[in-house]
């Protein structure tokens, strides 16, 4: 059966994201569209509108023409949405880049983006300039300063014209970020400009952002959740997002009071550490009226003593994958009582199906969603790409779910393979490639198990090699300088042999077997 939104369908947004997010800067004027929240430093909705404009202007001269990639590896600065912006002003794409990524994992995306340069901030030059060796990349920039370096405050002085681009956007790849989909080494996800313009006007209907509402930045811009929801949304609609680099429980905290955040769109450990860490006492939150969480499955429990605490009526949950661009699901901010544990309602111009093993209809299974939203594909991954969207435009997701009588979904479990670790996406593919590449290691296996608290984490099943000792410290420690931080192996245990099928396919489902009765 086809599940439908209840909402009525919305038009399709069919121009450039730029203008489907700043269209109505000039009706902002000089209200601040951003605000450091370290610095204090503003810019207005008329000057980033201006500055897009000039940064459009400066990778023109620069030579990037309609098509070409510009990566951004940087945490969130109130820079990032102008480099964003005046990138596809361009008729670049832009490809966002983690900011936790070494060089090797940079190096990786950048080859396969084909990005022609690299925006990045001053404290990441050791690894930008690392990773750009071998490279399509012309050149690096940075968005402060740095000796030997342009800025990007130095190419927004720029007298070059604005460039008069023509954008597709039912084709045009607005923006390409990395996810593992439902398993395997990180991919090109094609957004293009209506996938991602379409989203937000999706996001509405649920998602009532107020202008001169006040949002906090603490998710990052790079993560297609942040560059949706914190980025293109408030800022289509007049809000004003201060902007924080990383989290920090005592500086978040300082910004919620001291900047009278309205809303907050964060992940569960945040949510954990608004529910339970001493810090949050004494804090003046009353202008707090909203969070949300999404990027990784929230406990219901949690959720409510959160929201107890903070004296809110719901911590809201969302659904949705970097595939997806990403959202199909939220829950309604207006509801009045919220169930717990549900991640939201279907959004507008929205269809999904809940489907068994054999493709069947049922009442839990396999989500799969059709709708505008749903991405162009993979990145020179046709075959990824035909795996994950069928003939008939669905969109299968890995997770498994079920609806209730009152329409909101509920994410039970999950086919796929990927770890989510606080939020971000692990591919346990890619880690037991880097245990395989240690000589003391004859075979591994990695897979999901939760902790105390019940969240996702690495855990590693590991074959040494005959007569060597191996230690768990060893394990994770040779892992760890070879990795992002949030990929490291976090747990692990030695076995005699790692259980496979005929095929060679790991049997993860005994690994998680063994971990359950242990």
């Amino acid at each position: 059966m086809v599940i439908r939104s209840e909402y009525p369908d919305i038009e399709i947004l069919d121009v450039p994201i730029h203008d489907a997010v700043l269209g109505r800067a000039a009706e902002y004027g000089d209200r601040p569209a951003l605000i450091d929240g370290v610095t204090g430093k503003e810019i207005t909705y008329h000057q980033l509108d201006a500055m897009t404009r000039r940064m459009a202007a400066a990778f023109a001269e620069l030579g990037v023409r309609h098509g070409d990639t510009i990566a951004l590896y940087s945490p969130n600065t109130i820079l990032y949405p102008v480099v964003f912006y005046g990138a596809t002003r361009a008729g670049a794409t832009v490809t966002t880049v983690n900011a936790l990524y070494n060089a090797a994992e940079l190096a990786k995306q950048l080859k396969d983006s084909g990005a022609r340069f690299l925006v990045t901030v001053s404290v990441f030059l050791p690894v930008a300039t690392e990773a750009v060796a071998g490279t399509s990349v012309e050149e690096v920039f940075v968005c402060d300063e740095a000796e030997g370096f342009r800025s990007v405050l130095e190419l927004l002085g720029t007298k070059a014209p604005e460039p008069v681009v023509e954008i597709d956007p039912a084709n045009d790849v607005a923006v390409l970020p990395y996810s593992s989909g439902t398993t395997g080494a990180a991919k090109g996800v094609m957004l293009t400009h209506r996938n991602i313009g379409t989203n937000i006007v999706q996001a509405e209907a649920s998602i009532n952002v107020a202008p001169g509402e006040r949002i906090i930045a603490i998710l990052p811009f790079f993560h297609i959740y942040g560059l949706t929801v914190l980025m293109n949304l408030p800022l289509r609609l007049g809000a004003t997002v201060v902007v924080l680099p990383k989290f920090d429980l005592q500086q978040f905290l300082t910004v919620l009071q001291d900047h009278k955040i309205n809303r907050a769109f964060v992940a569960p450990p945040i949510v954990l550490a608004l529910a339970k860490h001493p810090a949050v006492d004494g804090v003046d939150l009353s202008e707090l009226k909203y969070v949300t969480s999404a990027a990784a499955p929230l406990d219901g429990v949690l959720a409510e003593a959160c929201a107890k605490r903070l004296g809110l009526h719901a911590v809201l949950q969302a659904y949705g994958m970097t595939e997806l661009s990403p959202g199909t699901h939220a829950v309604p901010q207006d509801e009045v009582d919220p169930p717990a544990g549900a991640v939201g309602k279907l959004f507008p111009s929205t269809e999904m199906r809940l489907v068994d093993a054999e493709g069947n209809d049922t009442e839990v299974g396999e989500i799969w969603i059709r709708g505008p939203q749903v991405m162009k594909g993979y990145l020179g991954r046709p075959a990824e790409t035909e795996a994950t969207i069928d003939r008939d435009g669905w969109l299968h997701t890995g997770d498994i779910g079920r609806v209730d009588e009152r329409g909101y979904l509920y994410v039970v479990d999950r086919l796929k393979e990927l770890i989510k670790y606080h939020g971000y996406q692990v591919p346990p593919a890619e880690l037991e490639a880097v245990l395989l590449t240690d000589d003391r290691i004859a075979d591994a296996a990695v897979i999901g198990v939760a902790d105390a608290d019940g969240h996702e984490l690495p855990k590693a099943f590991v074959v040494p090699m005959p007569g060597v000792t191996l230690t768990e410290h060893d394990v994770i420690a040779y892992v760890a300088e070879r990795v992002a931080p949030y990929k490291k192996i976090r747990r692990v245990e030695f076995i005699e042999a790692v259980p496979k099928a005929a095929s060679g396919k790991i049997l993860r489902r005994e690994l998680r077997a063994r971990e359950a009765s242990a």
